[in-house]
């Protein structure tokens, strides 16, 4: 269940940079619900982490918590914030991917 949690948390960080990058183009009152949007995604992942490393070791919990992010955050700037899919980007990402699971799986 802390393994799922954890999953989510990463989603809500992704969440929480997708709406940094909505607020950053918006204007008006749309980028103040963009921000409101940030905060909220915000709280929810740290929440969500502080929850996990009570079961979890820190270490790995925060590496696999910041590699979701790290590596939603880019898929969501290449489909939609249209950021370049580069070879190198892509293989970058893939050996985070990896990374990730490999902590998993040596995790006890």
């Amino acid at each position: 269940m802390n393994w799922i949690l954890l999953i989510i948390a990463g989603l809500f960080e992704v969440a929480f940079a997708t709406c940094l990058g909505k607020a950053k183009v918006a204007t008006g009152i749309e980028s103040t619900y963009w921000y409101i949007g940030f905060i909220v995604c915000l709280m929810v992942s740290m929440g969500l982490l502080l929850k996990v490393t009570q079961q979890l070791p820190i270490g790995t919990a925060y590496a696999v918590w910041t590699g979701i992010g790290a590596v939603g955050t880019v898929l969501v700037g290449i489909f939609i914030f249209k950021e370049p899919a580069t070879f190198w980007r892509l293989f970058f990402i893939m050996s985070l991917i990896i990374s990730i699971v490999g902590l998993k799986v040596v995790s006890h």
